[in-house]
């Protein structure tokens, strides 16, 4: 549905040329809910905003599906409210001085996009059912929560039928209890209406939450294409793996197929094709915790020196006998207090990530 070919944007400041995307490539498929994941500053929103037609890059080309929209070598450029898509802002972009039943009406009676009159009000009721806001119709806009705002707004975009839907950081101004609501119900009308999905987001957990793919973008490239699951458990380097949650790291040689020697000692792991010098990395949930030990390979004692109350979890930090601290992530808490209780920790084999040591 949206094919992305060597697009390249720069931004001009008073020390130079910024580099904002360099040269990406990429593909999404209809109906895919695809998440570009990354900090601030690491191209995700400006590549948005080119497949919106807001910027329009240096170099290259972007397709809706068979349709190019933007070609900087052959001059191509469709203006946004000819794109046929939708667009779901931070900021909910809603009129103030409009009721809900106007602010999803506008776009179908003024825009590009416009229909029959006699069709309007039909089109509209039936994008606020898909948010479950039928019944907030005639009420003011500014005598709604955050919440049902964003719900408005992503009623007005779905309610032109687009090819795509585009969403920069939609729930970045909700508060925790409410971002999970309206994520899963953004995931559930947008299945159901089988509509294709591009959505901008710094939160870890919300690209999992949504994505059937995900990119991770760094300094305007894309790092890695994957499901969410993938990334996590075969990150494809250690910048992935970092921003896809915390970690343990420890610097370690190659001793065999199987042993890797650390600071910590000898860690079991699948090696594979790595040799001489590697990164290893251990996630904090990959860790589990006893007061006796087992004998199992991978398996340290050390003492707590720091616990943090999460709700559901706990959240360690052990000092192991050689030194060396690691972070431990409990989905239970065991004991009323961890800390300076003496404890074994263990990972298991399949939980070590290996990649090169950059040096």
């Amino acid at each position: 549905m949206i094919v992305i070919a060597g697009i390249r944007k720069e931004f001009p400041t008073r020390h130079g040329a910024f580099l904002a995307l360099a040269d990406l490539d990429l593909k999404v498929a209809a109906r895919e809910f695809f998440v570009l994941l990354g900090p601030s500053g690491s191209g995700k929103t400006t590549l948005l905003r080119c497949v919106a037609g807001i910027d329009s890059p240096d170099k290259g080309e972007i397709y809706l599906g068979d349709r190019l929209i933007f070609s900087a070598s052959r001059g191509v450029f469709i203006r946004p409210e000819d794109r046929g898509l939708g667009m779901v802002f931070q900021s909910y972009a809603v009129w103030p001085h409009m009721t809900v039943y106007q602010n999803v009406a506008l776009p179908l009676i003024h825009g590009a996009r416009k229909i029959a009159r006699a069709k309007v009000r039909d089109r509209v009721m039936h994008a606020l059912s898909l948010v479950q806001m039928e019944g907030f119709a005639e009420r003011p806009v500014p005598l709604l929560s955050g919440g049902q705002q964003q719900r408005v707004a992503l009623a007005r975009a779905l309610a032109v039928q687009p090819l795509v839907l585009l969403m920069d950081e939609p729930l970045s101004n909700l508060d925790a209890r409410l971002r999970e609501e309206v994520r899963a119900q953004i995931k559930e009308v947008t299945r159901s209406v089988g509509v294709t999905v591009l959505y901008v987001t710094h939160d870890q957990t919300e690209a999992a939450a949504l994505a059937d793919r995900i990119a991770v973008m760094s300094e305007g490239k894309i790092l890695q294409v994957a499901s969410p699951d993938q990334l996590y458990r075969k990150p494809a380097n250690p910048a992935v793996a970092d921003f896809l949650g915390r970690m343990n790291w420890i610097r370690g040689n190659v001793r065999d197929d199987r042993g890797i020697e650390t600071e910590i000692g000898v860690l079991d792991a699948k090696v594979g094709a790595h040799h001489g010098s590697v990164c290893v990395g251990i996630r904090p949930s990959d860790i589990t915790v006893s007061h006796v030990p087992s004998g199992r390979p991978n398996e340290f004692k050390g003492t707590v020196c720091d616990e943090v109350f999460l709700g559901d979890q706990v959240q360690l930090r052990v000092t192991l006998q050689q030194g060396s601290v690691i972070e431990v992530k409990l989905s239970k808490q065991l004991n009323d207090r961890w800390t300076g209780l003496d404890v074994y920790v263990h990972c298991g084999a399949e939980d070590v990530l290996l990649f090169p040591d950059p040096g």
